[in-house]
């Protein structure tokens, strides 16, 4: 194809934004509705896209319409144009006042109650009208947002170091679990116990299908005990740190968690080793996404919240 004759003058950014709005409504009478423009209008559009481009994007029927495989190559491609003017904007933003925008962060739920919350608590002092975006999720979630960018950046435990080939990984730190109890919990007085002393405890537990399910699981396994009854199978972090605070039960969480709330929360860690549940956390960015000012700030600052974490564990 010629770019310039068949392609570049004819198809705009508003053609193409009327093509997203048309396959996320299924149908081209509520795409112009949403639009407030007419439905001759899309279809026009719509179909002056399928002759410049020489092939069908949408296929029309009574339920509605839906992308061919060509109308759904550009769409693929169109997100990405959005989204980098949409990185444009924010560098401009950015350029005219270093101390003003948005950044979109995908965290776990334990990283997001303390790591996550230190980075942003020391880039807020430093920068007061940053705003942050924080969408929780599990890893595979957040990186499915990534992937299809609806969020800048994602923080989470890598328990498979195969990253996709669309994504840069870093390591940020290595983080174990640790056996938590809270404050008023008779274990706390103790110097020496072990893990098979408190098999029989009410214990707050992970779903076994989650990734930190997976490493509580490992971690009776590898010291040669079945996991315990489950008093409480959650993944609520709030749920498990008032749980925790009762002095009632036990539960494991990841250590890095620990040292950035423990003195919000009252919660303790017992003095247990669980070497084998060491397991990297990551930072995931897109490789063909030129990253907003903003996103580099937050990355240079993760690095260095993570520094004494690093130390700690070499």
């Amino acid at each position: 194809m010629q770019w310039d004759a068949r392609i570049g003058r004819k198809i705009k950014l508003r053609d193409l934004h009327i093509l997203l709005a048309v396959v996320q409504a299924g149908s081209m009478a509520k795409a112009g509705i949403q639009l407030a423009v007419s439905q001759p209008a899309v279809s026009k559009a719509i179909a002056e896209m399928e002759q410049a481009l020489g092939v069908q994007l949408l296929d029309r029927g009574s339920r509605g319409v839906e992308p061919t495989r060509y109308g759904r190559a550009i769409i693929k491609r169109s997100l990405a144009v959005f989204d980098e003017l949409k990185q444009g904007i924010k560098e401009i933003e950015f350029l005219s006042d270093p101390t003003v925008g948005e950044i979109s962060i995908g965290s776990t739920e334990p990283l997001s109650a303390g790591f996550v919350t230190r980075v942003i608590d020391k880039l807020s002092s430093q920068h007061p009208l940053m705003s942050f975006q924080v969408v929780q999720s599990d890893p595979a979630t957040l990186l499915r947002h990534l992937g299809e960018r609806q969020v800048e950046i994602v923080l989470a435990r890598m328990s498979d170091r195969r990253v996709d080939e669309g994504m840069n990984a870093g390591i940020l730190f290595e983080d174990a679990a640790v056996v938590v109890a809270g404050a008023q919990s008779r274990w706390i007085r103790l110097r020496r116990i072990a893990l098979a002393d408190l098999v029989n405890e009410r214990w707050v537990l992970y779903p076994p299908d989650s990734i930190f399910g997976r490493v509580m699981v490992k971690a009776f396994h590898d010291n040669g005990l079945e996991s315990p009854r489950a008093a409480v199978v959650t993944l609520s972090h709030s749920m498990r740190t008032s749980l925790l605070a009762t002095g009632h039960f036990l539960s494991m969480l990841p250590a890095h968690t620990l040292r950035f709330s423990a003195k919000y929360t009252g919660i303790r860690a017992l003095p247990i080793e669980l070497p084998s549940t060491i397991q990297p956390i990551g930072l995931f960015t897109l490789k063909n996404r030129a990253l907003s000012p903003l996103a580099q700030l937050f990355i240079d600052c993760a690095r260095e919240v993570a520094k004494p974490l690093a130390k700690h564990r070499t």
